[in-house]
C-alpha cells in the first residue's frame, strides 16, 4: 500500500474560508490601473470588461483570486493595464457592493455606471418595455382560477 504523503483531500481545501465579511480598507486606483465593470465571463479565468476610459478589454483573473474570489457580470473590478497590450488587462481586485457604492460616492466612478445590487430584476420608470414580461391579474381573474 502506498504511503500517504499529502495533507488531506478536497474536503480540507473546501474548509478554507477566508474571512471576507470583515471590513477592509478601500483601495483606489494608481497610475497603470483602471476601474472596470465586468460585461461577461468567458471562462478559463478570463472576462470581458468595460473600463472607465470607454475601452473594452479582455481581462485575465490572477492566480491569487482564481477559485477564491468569484466574479460575475456587473461587478466592479480594478484592473492593471498592460504596457505592451492595450486591449488586455489583469484583474487585481474585486470590489464588494458597498465598496463600489463608496467609490461612486467619492466620484471615482462616473454616474452612468449602474451598480448591481444582487440579483434584482426590477423595471425602472425610465426604461420603456413592451409590458410582455409582466402579467397583471385582476381579482376577478384570480377568483375564476
Amino acid at each position: 500500500m502506498p504511503k500517504n504523503k499529502g495533507k488531506g483531500g478536497k474536503n480540507r481545501k473546501r474548509g478554507k474560508n477566508e474571512a471576507d465579511d470583515e471590513k477592509r480598507e478601500l483601495v483606489f486606483k494608481e497610475d497603470g490601473q483602471e476601474y472596470a465593470q465586468v460585461l461577461r465571463m468567458l471562462g478559463n479565468g478570463r472576462c470581458e470588461a468595460m473600463c472607465i476610459d470607454n475601452a473594452k478589454r479582455l481581462c485575465h483573473i490572477r492566480g491569487k483570486m482564481h477559485k477564491k474570489v468569484w466574479i460575475a457580470a456587473g461587478d466592479i473590478i480594478l484592473v492593471g493595464l498592460r504596457d505592451y497590450q492595450d486591449d488586455k488587462a489583469d484583474v487585481i481586485l474585486k470590489y464588494m457592493p458597498d465598496e463600489a457604492r463608496l467609490l461612486k460616492a467619492y466620484g471615482e466612478l462616473p454616474d452612468n455606471i449602474r451598480l448591481n445590487e444582487g440579483i434584482s430584476n426590477t423595471m425602472d420608470e425610465d426604461e420603456e418595455g413592451d409590458g410582455e414580461d409582466y402579467i397583471e391579474f385582476e381579482d376577478e381573474d384570480i377568483d375564476k382560477i
